[in-house]
């Protein structure tokens, strides 16, 4: 069964923005067990609202017999920082003022994220990481993990993602925090401020997640005699309340900002240069439906990477297709580790 842990930094740690944070907590989920060679970890980012329990989100992929067997892998997923499911974010006690942080929890990229990985990454001892693998905003994140540390990444599989997040996707990304800031109570310091501009957040979201097709087929009415309450509508309020009730504003306003964020060039003489730091073997996936994250942008990140490997997942679902069309992507990792043999990374008599 997966294991759920938590790691303590206890020394203040210093953002890109120059603020510091007093330390910091990060909630994460292993399943499996480490070879003797330590060479089979498989290393999981998240997405927006996703946890650490990548069985939850993307169970397909993981458990007896799929295509990370807990047999022959060990995997590892963090709740990233800034999260609300155990890792330190808006709702936890600042020690400093022993109040919680709300609004005064100091904003974050993707490249402090992936900095407190890895210092997480050190603490369990993993020198090398076969497979890093993330989607949406978790593969953001798995790009700029691998550009940071090259030496550490045998492979990167970077799903439904890019390089810089587009003006296309910031806008997206904005027009959600207006709804949360439209929200009377945004401006108090509760655990449930913006909750009500949250709801409303999520369903503009939806539009992006998922695609015209797809709504077509799930939400438009089966007659036409109705002229009010379509389903349509009742299912974007129920995904805001679904979303409510498991998720706070802070986070979503702190992780959409560390989107927003996303530019794997800045600093470094631009995308083309910082792919040059890339050592993994990388396979780029894209969803031909999605509207938030085109293929045009993995195609890209192919085409900038050689001997890079890209695959298109066919769905109607749109963006949240790489997280439903679980047996292709299934089987474009199978294809893109061969010839090797996966097999060989089983733990049988090797457990350390």
């Amino acid at each position: 069964m997966p294991e759920h842990l938590d790691f303590h930094y206890q020394t203040d740690f210093v953002l890109e923005s120059g603020e510091t944070l007093p330390g910091f907590q990060l909630a994460y989920t292993t399943y499996g067990r480490l070879n003797r060679e330590r060479s089979n970890v498989v290393w999981v980012c998240h997405a927006l609202t996703g946890s650490s329990d990548f069985t939850d989100w993307w169970g397909e992929l993981f458990g007896e017999g799929r295509l990370y067997d807990p047999a022959d892998w060990f995997i590892v997923c963090a709740n990233t920082l800034g999260g609300c499911y155990g890792s330190t974010g808006p709702l936890s006690m600042n020690p400093r003022t022993l109040k919680p942080f709300y609004h005064t929890f100091p904003q974050l990229t993707n490249r402090d994220i992936v900095r407190a990985f890895d210092l997480l990454r050190q603490e369990l001892g993993l020198e090398q990481i076969h497979t890093l693998l993330g989607g949406s905003l978790g593969g953001q994140q798995a790009l700029e993990w691998a550009v940071q540390q090259p030496q550490v990444f045998q492979r990167l599989v970077q799903v439904a993602s890019n390089a810089r997040h587009s003006a296309w996707g910031i806008a997206f990304n904005e027009s959600q925090r207006m709804a949360i800031r439209q929200d009377p109570s945004w401006a108090s310091d509760s655990a449930s401020a913006g909750q009500e501009g949250l709801k409303t957040a999520r369903a503009i979201a939806m539009l992006s997640y998922r695609h015209y097709r797809c709504y077509e087929a799930s939400q438009q009415e089966p007659g036409n005699s109705i002229t009010d309450n379509f389903r349509a509508a009742s299912y974007q309020v129920y995904q805001g309340e679904k979303l409510a009730q498991r998720f706070n504003a802070y986070t979503y306003w702190l992780l959409s900002k560390a989107m927003d964020s996303h530019h794997i060039g800045r600093g470094r003489g631009g995308i083309r240069k910082a792919l040059e730091r890339l050592t993994a073997s990388c396979l780029f996936v894209g969803v031909d439906t999605d509207l938030l994250f085109p293929v045009e942008e993995q195609q890209a990140l192919h085409q900038q990477v050689p001997g890079s490997t890209f695959a298109r997942i066919r769905s109607t679902y749109g963006h949240d297709g790489f997280l439903v069309e679980t047996e292709q992507l299934s089987q474009i990792i199978k294809d893109f580790y061969e010839p090797e043999e996966v097999k060989q990374h089983r733990y049988e008599n090797t457990e350390v």
